[in-house]
């Protein structure tokens, strides 16, 4: 398969995901991307694809933006970026990888498996901006803030409103401080512009169908089907890199 065909399936999987659930845009783009883009070069693609995404979903959710309740996220986001930022000088590709497909297991399993009904209201907005610090650092090394605040306004016991409205906001806030931390670092260089080029339009559609069928899904349909496709990728990346690892040591 060639290397353009492989962006821009990676790209039309992620708006899709993004549009539909609000979040996971770096997960599914990365699980494609990573066979075939270094991480100095995926992440800045990574960062780029989902800001647009994220713009375009901000009109359907207008009307329930809680500013509020996403505060302490975007504060521990901002504080996490420059340690996500410098764990991304250290990443090999092979471990980048790895830690990719891991992430997507844990996250996708632990919320499939998780109780809608619990309600954790442990640690109060403290706790909300640890989780969004863990976001900011995973920002930084890997262009995926969304996962653990994903999972932990899941487990907050949040209807799907109140949570896409704080993915939205938070995703936001962290893919434009990190890609104008990219942009000051000079990691968009000309091979990051042309792919982002080529990344952007084939988004569009699949991320406006996405948000179009998000309010026509039920909340255990969408849920189901979204985090048991990023489940597989994650199995199928880390089954893929384990190998190398192995050998390696």
């Amino acid at each position: 398969m060639s290397f353009w065909l492989l962006i821009i399936i990676g790209g039309i999987c992620a708006g899709f995901i993004q549009g539909l659930s609000g979040f996971g845009f770096g997960l599914v783009s990365l699980a494609i991307w990573s066979w075939v883009l270094a991480p100095e070069i995926a992440v800045p693609v990574v960062v780029a694809g989902s800001l647009v995404g994220q713009l375009l979903a901000t009109r359907s959710l207008r009307k329930n933006i809680d500013v509020h309740k996403a505060t302490p996220f975007l504060i521990g986001g901002a504080l996490g970026l420059p340690f996500g930022l410098w764990l991304l000088s250290l990443m090999s590709p092979l471990l980048f990888k790895f830690i990719v497909g891991l992430l997507l297991c844990f996250y996708c399993l632990t919320m499939l498996l998780s109780n809608k009904d619990r309600r954790w209201s442990w640690g109060g907005r403290f706790a909300d901006g640890l989780m969004g610090w863990l976001g900011g650092v995973s920002s930084g090394f890997g262009g995926i803030p969304g996962a653990l605040p994903t999972l932990w306004c899941n487990l907050r016991g949040w209807d799907k409103h109140q949570q896409r409205s704080v993915f939205l906001l938070f995703n936001l806030f962290m893919h434009t401080i990190t890609f104008s931390s990219f942009v000051v670092l000079g990691l968009i260089n000309k091979e990051v512009i042309k792919i982002i080029i080529i990344v952007v339009p084939s988004i569009l559609i699949p991320t406006a169908i996405g948000i179009h069928l998000y309010s026509r899904f039920s909340d255990k349909a969408f849920r189901f089907v979204v985090l048991s496709l990023l489940f597989c990728s994650g199995l199928l990346l880390v089954f893929a890199t384990v190998p190398k690892i192995l050998l390696s040591w």
